[in-house]
């Protein structure tokens, strides 16, 4: 598989990258190795993890949003993402071969970010990573504060570059501008949601990223699930163990009125060209011009077969662009 560049920097990863956050949560040990074994085979070497993925935190997560205490991940680990991608890397020997990413997600306060990418190289068991992404702005700590940090862990070469996510296009500017005025390492490769289902990015932050060649790391291609269509609107009928019975909190995102029309069509638009809806839906999220690479979510080898299909599919310009006003004409 091709490795494409990083924005301005010498960072490679793979137009597919692979997201540790149903390691422990909705697959256990053994299977995540066995998934991540078969990726790095077929040439996926982006894997992206984060200090909030774990089947413990997913668990109390539930329990604080919904009352819910029952046990539907496969482990109550804390941090069992990372855990998990650094034992496999030990017992593989393979860290050299993976693009690691990490990210913090307990806050942008300086003496936070230090800590917290300490834990997380601990747990990972490595010195540094390759990229740092903060995963959520801060609104309580100065923009310019956080960079700092995020610049130092840079400086003190606990990561090669850094990053954010879920950040709108005013948020990355002003990251962006505070960089600039204290002379800081900046944001390289951003992470936002985009599909079908979730569009608005390539309005306003994707236009930026291109102008200030900013890489994009987008991720949930297929809605966190729901544009497989195995999902209707009472939680009765979610699949046990599945991402949205897991994690409810995605139904509050992607269930809209406008997105179950936008399944239909996805649908008949599958069916007429002969492909498998989701391979379409995939592929529509891969082929933005400004995507440098995909976060897929994983629970078995066949996920990574259908992302690999899309991404060798591609998409005729003229189809894509008919997809794309399913949104806009609503």
């Amino acid at each position: 598989m091709e490795q494409r560049t990083v924005g301005r920097t010498d960072i490679t990863i793979s137009p597919i990258g692979l997201g540790g956050g149903s390691w422990g949560r909705e697959i256990d040990e053994e299977a995540s190795y066995r998934i991540m074994d078969y990726a790095l085979e077929k040439g996926i070497t982006f894997f992206d993890t984060g200090d909030t993925y774990g089947g413990g935190q997913s668990r109390e997560g539930r329990k604080t949003r919904y009352g819910v205490s029952d046990e539907r991940e496969v482990t109550g680990e804390m941090y069992s993402s990372e855990k998990i991608i650094g034992r496999w890397m030990r017992s593989r020997g393979c860290r050299d071969e993976v693009t690691l990413c990490t990210k913090v997600d307990t806050g942008g306060d300086p003496e936070n970010i230090s800590n917290a990418l300490a834990g997380s190289l601990d747990r990972l068991g490595v010195d540094s990573v390759d990229i740092y992404k903060l995963h959520s702005p801060d609104a309580s700590v100065p923009i310019d504060e956080t960079m700092v940090a995020m610049s130092e862990e840079v400086d003190a070469g606990r990561t090669t570059i850094i990053g954010c996510s879920n950040q709108t296009a005013d948020q990355l500017r002003q990251s962006l501008e505070a960089s600039k005025k204290h002379g800081l390492a900046r944001w390289e490769i951003i992470q936002p949601p985009y599909s079908l289902a979730a569009p608005d990015d390539e309005q306003e932050v994707f236009p930026l990223c291109q102008e200030e060649q900013i890489a994009i790391s987008s991720y949930s291609p297929l809605a966190a699930g729901f544009l497989t269509g195995k999902y209707g609107r009472d939680p009765l009928t979610w699949p046990a163990g599945s991402r949205y019975h897991i994690s409810p909190a995605h139904a509050d995102v992607y269930f809209s009125d406008l997105n179950f029309r936008l399944l239909d069509l996805l649908n008949e638009k599958a069916a007429e060209i002969g492909v498998p809806s989701l391979r379409l839906a995939m592929a529509w999220a891969m082929t933005h011009t400004a995507v440098t690479s995909v976060i897929i979510g994983t629970r078995t080898t066949d996920h990574i077969d259908n992302a690999i299909a899309a991404l060798e599919m591609g998409l005729d310009p003229a189809l894509r662009e008919e997809m794309s006003n399913w949104t806009r004409d609503e």
